[in-house]
């Protein structure tokens, strides 16, 4: 069997080019990219998912294969995916920082577990709040989502075409919301601790011999679950909000409408 530099180039660009996109997704979006989930795995599931969407796929370039066309390509794909994904995970990191933020602030910043998707050591409420938007993003089908976004990624961005335009410099400009996003999820939170600080300022200063610490630590931290307990009643909605931001900015980015 004889195979020829066009027809190994035209299964590089058919197949090799879009799962380098694919598998940047998978190796950086929340869940899937995660240390939970083994690079096999994700390999295994990118090469399953090119298999199936190649089909549908636009005409790819035909680039010889150790050229350095190709390379320039395949860095083009990755990069492609890796914001896709980027985007996803600032979404999922919003919440964790408002984890870390009110867990500060009721004095639990120092009860902290070892994050296994990260590796990284976060706040209790913050590991607690990372769980429960995974599981909501997974019951709403969001997963589903951004596979649709990078299927049809391949028309609106095709592979070989540009795609670093000023439409992405001012796209860069929004991912600043991640932090306002964070600060909005916990602001009722954090008021309400504000105002039993400042109840115990008071009280500090009306009786000295008070030992504040003794009775200040305990009762905030008490008040702080209960007000995190109380708040989870609007957690969907807050989700809701966020996660129709966050796939519509991945929608932006894919260039689709």
């Amino acid at each position: 069997m004889e195979l020829t530099d066009a027809q190994i180039g035209g299964w590089v660009g058919s197949f090799l080019l879009p799962l380098f996109r694919i598998a940047a997704l998978l190796m950086t979006m929340p869940i899937i990219g995660t240390q939970l989930v083994p690079v096999r795995v994700r390999l295994y599931l990118a090469l399953a998912i090119g298999v199936v969407i190649m089909p549908t796929l636009p005409p790819m370039p035909s680039v010889d294969a150790i050229s350095l066309q190709a390379f320039l390509l395949i860095a083009q794909e990755v990069l492609i995916g890796a914001m896709l994904g980027f985007a996803l995970q600032l979404f999922f990191h919003a919440f964790v920082i408002a984890g870390q933020i009110v867990a500060t602030q009721m004095g639990l910043g120092f009860a902290s577990m070892v994050d296994p998707t990260n590796g990284v050591s976060v706040a209790v409420i913050g590991q607690f709040f990372t769980m429960l938007v995974t599981l909501l993003f997974l019951a709403m089908n969001g997963h589903l989502v951004v596979l649709e976004v990078l299927t049809e990624s391949f028309v609106t961005l095709p592979v070989g075409g540009g795609f670093l335009t000023t439409h992405y410099w001012e796209l860069a400009n929004k991912l600043g919301w991640v932090l306002g996003a964070g600060l909005l999820l916990v602001l009722p939170a954090i008021t309400a601790l504000l105002v039993v600080n400042l109840a115990f300022g008071v009280m500090t200063r009306a009786a000295p011999q008070l030992n504040i610490f003794s009775i200040g630590f305990p009762l905030t931290l008490v008040v702080g679950l209960v007000i995190v307990w109380i708040g989870l009643a609007d957690i969907l909605a807050q989700y809701q909000l966020l996660a129709s931001e966050a796939l519509q900015l991945l929608r932006d980015m894919a260039q689709l409408r």
